[in-house]
């Protein structure tokens, strides 16, 4: 079988690069569909307008209305037709730029992916997680090709909440975890064929990084700072995350996040810090040694990512629905049967309860 890595066929990240926008897209097409949420376009839309002020073209700004459903995604593609779009552009966060992704593959069109945090590994990805009008996770939608371009205003990133960027880190801390994984078990990731040595490499290099420079871009990010370990996190978070699990693979840590999608109590936390939690609970399936599973606990911890379930805000009930959570995590098509070895929903219950309480004694 074929070796085979995906990436997008450019990534940019700098400080105030945003200002350069139109001159690293304007060769894609003439008429750009901007869609950001209310409050992301509060932000850019003036410093879009000002890069395109010199230049031709059209551009179309559109409210992403807070949800990558399959509704939405109809809607948004309505508006490329009437509208003679050539270019989707993404900017903000990660469900944003997934429904820019899916409207530019239903619309056969270029897409540009402007990350406003890095919270999650989404913007390098040829994949989008389609969820209901109600936030619960649906579908993977695999698309054929990953984004024409990815740009990184760092600055902008910096600007935002630093739980952001420590949702990130948790996002990204489940890339090798889940690459080892599948790895081990010769499993098909998401670009298909076998894992490349470049992938996993990748995928550890990510690992380094942040525990070299998690703590450190996170207190710069609460000052927003941009520092060379911001820097690096945000290639981490962004690049070496993105590329990293959909070459390296997916496996139980994303599973079990999906899992969490189906009760109410953590549908406060952002997508990263469930992720936080799924990978330690991975390690736990493992039987990973303490030492490792306390690395990842500690650096969670310093930076306020979830490692025990009333974190998740889970504080009642907690069998029920646990029981749940491993069933979901379980389900036909789940990356959790990209794991080295059987896994059921008994053995999902069971490394919940015991990563909570290894959380709550390392923590402690």
């Amino acid at each position: 079988m074929a070796r085979i890595i995906n990436s997008p066929a450019k990534y940019i990240q700098g400080k105030g690069e945003l200002q350069n926008i139109s001159q690293h897209i304007r060769p894609l097409g003439k008429s750009f569909l901007i869609i950001a949420d209310e409050f992301v376009l509060g932000l850019t839309r003036e410093t879009i307008e000002q890069s395109f002020s010199d230049q031709e073209g059209t551009l179309t700004f559109e409210s992403f209305r807070g949800e990558c459903s399959k509704q939405e995604v109809s809607r948004l593609q309505t508006i490329v037709q009437e509208n003679d779009i050539d270019v989707i552009v993404g900017v903000g966060g990660g469900k944003t730029l997934d429904t820019a992704k899916a409207v530019a593959y239903y619309s056969k069109l270029p897409v540009v992916i402007v990350p406003t945090i890095a919270s999650t590994d989404a913007p390098c990805s040829a994949l989008s997680v389609l969820y209901t009008e109600e936030g619960v996770f649906d579908e993977y939608l695999i698309l054929p090709k990953n984004p024409d371009i990815v740009l990184v205003d760092t600055q902008i990133v910096a600007n935002a909440p630093a739980r952001l960027l420590a949702a990130g880190i948790g996002d990204a801390l489940a890339t090798y975890v889940e690459a080892r994984a599948c790895y081990e078990a010769n499993a098909i990731p998401m670009a298909g064929g076998t894992i490349t040595k470049a992938a996993i490499s990748l995928a550890e290099l990510c690992q380094q990084t942040l525990f070299e420079d998690g703590v450190k871009a996170f207190l710069a990010v609460e000052q927003n700072l941009v520092t060379k370990a911001v820097e690096n996190i945000v290639e981490a978070n962004t690049y070496l995350s993105g590329v990293g699990f959909e070459s390296g693979g997916l496996a139980a840590a994303h599973a079990i996040h999906n899992g969490f999608t189906v009760i109410d109590d953590p549908h406060h936390l952002y997508h990263g810090e469930k992720v936080a939690f799924g990978t330690i609970t991975q390690l736990v399936l493992e039987n990973r040694s303490i030492e490792e599973i306390q690395k990842y606990v500690n650096l969670c911890a310093e930076i306020g990512l979830p490692v025990t379930l009333e974190e998740m805000g889970i504080t009642e009930d907690i069998e029920s629905k646990i029981r749940k959570v491993a069933e979901a995590s379980c389900q036909e098509g789940e990356t959790i049967h990209n794991m080295p070895f059987p896994v059921t929903p008994d053995d999902v219950y069971a490394a919940i309860l015991a990563a909570n309480t290894i959380g709550k004694k390392l923590k402690s």
